[in-house]
């Protein structure tokens, strides 16, 4: 990091964990890391916890390695107390490996891949793509473990067409995302060349067991992967693999003043939540905390919609609120007393697109937190809670920017946004 003598601490922190984090998996892990160093002790659904929870304590706790949800209890904390929660979410729009990947065309070895959320798809396009995910193998004693996979250096490219034979894509770029979107792995004389092995030879899987995968995708692929995970091929039953660009988050700008990187709706916000959570539970301040349970949700799938067991439709938050408060009195009034920030990332103003927003809600680079209201409820900000969380703002020096839609554009969902219950 000495690229960047005099830029901030935290925007380098942040290049290490977006760098570190190609897909919700590994964010989960990096953000469980980072609490557990914070002295954050670490939780099982599954367990009955909440009989052993303490006063003045740190816990949190992951579901299905792709969402986290980490709180502290005040040193005077009891049933019924409200939750203080940011919530942000770790995926981002890529492409995801399909369950039968194998796929070859005119010499190529290529993967079938299928597209994961709203993604501006043409800026894959030429990129130095390469892999990450989850693999759940076969260890030596039996048993089955899924394993963080992330490798690091350009394996795969979806190129575009060259101009010679398409004269016309600078007026009108189409693709086809079936037929015309299918990243290259190698060439198949790749095969034909290479000294055969009759050891390694793939032989035809007419009795392949069901859990095996190994006919579903390119033999160099699963080799490849048990190589980086120091495992057999045939030890691998099953994947979730993403697509990433190996270039890393670096600063940019004349003055370094630009992040650029992959990933920052919403890694940002989930970074900033655990960093927060860590700095300020190792601060003195933390053992005379009152009032509210402070706590943060990375949650899974907001791309998608959020209807999934780790996305904010879940019952993550629910959960946690009846555990901490069993009682029908109690969770009324826990609930009646929490407060809720969906903190996601808004759009800043691009000079060469000014007419894309309202001419009294153009939120600019470094002007403060953007407030994100809308009158069909698309977000859930009202007054109270915009009021609140701009005092909150104002305590710490910052500023505020207000954001709405255009009336001729559509105001994206968020799957939460500043809710207050207040009675």
């Amino acid at each position: 990091m000495m690229l960047y003598p005099n830029s901030p601490e935290a925007a380098l922190k942040f290049l290490k964990f977006v760098n570190a984090s190609p897909t919700p998996f590994h964010a989960v892990e990096n953000a469980s890391l980072r609490l557990e160093k914070a002295g954050f002790q670490k939780l099982q659904e599954k367990d009955e916890w909440e009989k052993n929870i303490q006063p003045g304590g740190k816990y949190f706790f992951t579901r299905n390695q792709a969402a986290l949800v980490a709180f502290t209890l005040p040193a005077q904390w009891k049933h019924g107390s409200g939750l203080s929660i940011v919530a942000t979410h770790v995926d981002s729009p890529n492409l995801k490996v399909r369950p039968i990947s194998k796929r070859t065309n005119s010499g190529y070895l290529q993967v079938g891949v299928e597209t994961y959320g709203g993604g501006i798809w043409h800026s894959w396009l030429d990129r130095d793509l390469s892999i990450a995910g989850r693999v759940l193998i076969k260890e030596g004693n039996g048993h089955y473990k899924s394993k963080l996979l992330k490798i690091n250096r350009p394996l795969l490219r979806i190129p575009t067409l060259a101009i010679h034979l398409d004269r016309g894509v600078n007026d009108n770029l189409k693709f086809n995302l079936e037929t015309e979107f299918l990243p290259i792995l190698g060439l198949l004389e790749s095969q034909f060349n290479a000294k055969k092995d009759d050891s390694k030879a793939e032989k035809p899987c007419l009795d392949q067991k069901s859990s095996s995968i190994q006919a579903n995708h390119h033999s160099e692929l699963l080799s490849l992967l048990a190589a980086e995970l120091s495992v057999l091929p045939d030890d691998i039953h099953d994947f979730e693999l993403s697509l990433y660009d190996t270039q890393p988050a670096t600063l940019g700008g004349i003055n370094n003043e630009f992040i650029f990187s992959p990933r920052m709706d919403n890694l940002v916000s989930s970074f900033c939540a655990v960093e927060a959570m860590a700095e300020f539970t190792s601060s003195q301040a933390f053992p005379t905390l009152e009032d509210n349970v402070n706590c943060i949700a990375l949650f899974n799938h907001e791309e998608i919609g959020s209807v999934s067991t780790s996305g904010a439709e879940s019952n993550l938050i629910p959960s946690l609120l009846n555990r901490l408060s069993p009682t029908p009195a109690a969770l009324a009034q826990s609930v009646s007393q929490s407060f809720l920030i969906s903190a996601d990332m808004g759009h800043a103003l691009h000079p060469n697109y000014t007419s894309k927003h309202e001419d009294n809600h153009r939120p600019r680079m470094n002007g403060g937190v953007v407030v994100k209201t809308n009158a069909k409820q698309r977000y859930a900000s009202d007054a109270i809670s915009t009021f609140i969380v701009k005092q909150l703002i104002e305590r710490k020096g910052g500023k505020v920017q207000e954001y709405e839609v255009r009336n001729d554009m559509y105001a994206q969902t968020l799957f939460l946004t500043c809710v207050v219950l207040i009675d």
